[in-house]
């Protein structure tokens, strides 16, 4: 589609193969959902998703396999994810959480508040959030059909962060890590 991506890591930290995570990044455009499975070729994926996309006809069919669903509106729905990523944790998986709990419809919304998921599966059953930032999607595949463009992105392994921390702890450092190197690459 005419992508490039060029990842750094300012910590020097890398994924490890053998070991399984909880991959969290900003969400910005559809590409973030392929570029996190091109960055993690030899990790299982499985996507924590909203219910409603399973309603767009063939994606959904796809999607249903890929992800775990919630229905934000359901308090039921939203406590069964954690046991329902922890059980394809245990089956080798890894889990993707765009902690924004989607793209703002505001575009001028930099970086969204963190919903807590992530960083309570996390705690909960001690995986390690591997945190990326992802540059220049948001202007070359939005949303907007009419705009975009092919180019570079830049993807920021930020850190990893150990589950020894609190929910609160993890979610507040992934949030800066994010919002510096936003802000920083602008």
């Amino acid at each position: 589609m005419g992508f490039r991506y060029e990842l750094t890591s300012p910590t020097g930290k890398v994924i490890d193969p053998e070991k399984k995570y909880v991959f969290v990044s900003n969400h910005t455009s559809i590409m973030d959902i392929m570029l996190m499975c091109i960055l993690h070729p030899k990790h299982p994926i499985c996507f924590v998703g909203k219910k409603e996309l399973v309603k767009i006809p063939i994606f959904g069919t796809i999607y249903k396999r890929v992800c775990v669903m919630v229905d934000r509106k359901s308090m039921k729905s939203r406590t069964d994810v954690y046991r329902r990523c922890a059980q394809r944790m245990n089956e080798g998986q890894n889990i993707v959480i765009y902690p924004e709990g989607g793209v703002p419809d505001d575009t001028s919304i930099v970086l969204d508040e963190f919903k807590d998921g992530a960083f309570t599966l996390s705690s909960k059953h001690h995986f390690p959030i591997a945190v990326y930032t992802f540059i220049g999607l948001k202007e070359m595949f939005p949303f907007d059909s009419g705009k975009g463009h092919p180019g570079k992105v830049k993807v920021i392994l930020n850190d990893i962060l150990q589950p020894n921390e609190s929910k609160e702890e993890m979610k507040k450092n992934a949030f800066e890590l994010m919002y510096k190197s936003i802000c920083i690459n602008k």
